[in-house]
């Protein structure tokens, strides 16, 4: 009896000792995984370069969009918003001129406006998601 007491001892014992074996053998499996995922020396060395060239010629490309001499004034910036402004103001009057018109031929018109502008294949702004500054 005291025996079999000393083999479930024995047994208990080298139970605790096996699962803290497994467990010790999963954390050492999860870091092999984790540095098997990860780059090697010389794949980092060849990635480090790869960004030294990025940055390089980045850095290249700067100075020479900083050192042309092609800038947009601030004249001309003005003189192009002026333009837009100016075709916009002009856009907007000829729309309501022609709105406006549309509807007085549908005052007499008997059916619907959209209908009208189908037959007549006027296009709207809706038909094209405009938007206006």
């Amino acid at each position: 009896d005291a025996e079999l007491r000393g083999l479930d001892g024995e047994i208990a014992a080298l139970s605790a000792k096996v699962q803290v074996l497994q467990q010790s053998c999963r954390q050492m499996e999860a870091e092999l995984k984790d540095l098997n995922s990860s780059m090697t020396t010389p794949e980092m060395a060849r990635e480090i370069e790869e960004l030294r060239k990025d940055c390089a010629s980045y850095t290249e490309k700067l100075e020479r969009i900083k050192s042309a001499t092609n800038h947009v004034t601030p004249e001309e910036k003005e003189k192009v918003c002026s333009e837009q402004k100016l075709y916009c103001k002009e856009w907007r009057r000829r729309k309501r001129m022609a709105t406006e018109l549309l509807e007085a031929i549908l005052e007499g018109y008997p059916k619907s406006k959209k209908q009208f502008f189908e037959e007549v294949g006027i296009e709207t702004d809706e038909d094209h998601n405009i938007t206006l500054p």
